[in-house]
C-alpha cells in the first residue's frame, strides 16, 4: 500500500517537474489545487492559505519537497516544511531540475530548502535528506526517482521518529 505524502513545490516554474513526480504512483499524493482554486484560496490572504496547507498535510505522513532552482526560502514553502516537521511528519528533499519542463528544458540547481531551519542546534539540513539523482539526462533522473521514492519516504518517517 502507498504511503500518503504531500508536495510541497514552486508552483510556476516546476509544476510540469512536480506532476512528473507525482505520478510515479509508488507514493499517494494530495490532490493538486487546479489555479483557478488556488487563486480562489490565496484571495483570502494568509490564515486562508494556511488552513487549505493544513488541510492538504491532513491523514499525510511524510512531506516531499520538490527543489526547483527557487524553491528556497519562498514563504509557503518554508511554512509547509515547518508545519510537516511540527506535525511530526517526515520531510524529504528531491531536486528535480533535471527533470524536463513542458517547453523540454532544464533548469539550474537550486539550494537547500532545510538550511534556514533549526531543530535544537542543528541545522534541519544536517537531519533531512535532500536527494539530488546522479544524472543530468532527465528520462535517468526520473528513473532514478521511481526507483527510490518509497525508500526516501520511509527513511523520512523514521528520521522524523528520531526527533
Amino acid at each position: 500500500m502507498a504511503k500518503k505524502a504531500f508536495y510541497s513545490f514552486h508552483y510556476q516554474p516546476d509544476a510540469w517537474r512536480a506532476s512528473q513526480v507525482r505520478n510515479i504512483g509508488t507514493v499517494e499524493g494530495n490532490k493538486p489545487c487546479s489555479d483557478n482554486d488556488w487563486e480562489s484560496v490565496t484571495k483570502k490572504g494568509d490564515k486562508a492559505i494556511q488552513d487549505w496547507i493544513n488541510d492538504q498535510l491532513t491523514g499525510r505522513s511524510c512531506a516531499i519537497v520538490l527543489i526547483g532552482s527557487n524553491t528556497a526560502g519562498r514563504k509557503w514553502i518554508n511554512y509547509e516544511i515547518e508545519r510537516a516537521w511540527k506535525d511530526k511528519r517526515g520531510v524529504v528533499g528531491i531536486y528535480i531540475h533535471n527533470l524536463k519542463n513542458s517547453a523540454e528544458k532544464q533548469s539550474t540547481k537550486g539550494t537547500n530548502p532545510f538550511t534556514g531551519f533549526t531543530v535544537g542546534e542543528r541545522k534541519l539540513s544536517e537531519i533531512v535528506r535532500a536527494y539530488d539523482p546522479p544524472f543530468t539526462t532527465s528520462t535517468y533522473v526520473y528513473d532514478h526517482i521511481k526507483a527510490n521514492l518509497a525508500s526516501w519516504v520511509d527513511e523520512a518517517i523514521t528520521i522524523r521518529a528520531k526527533y
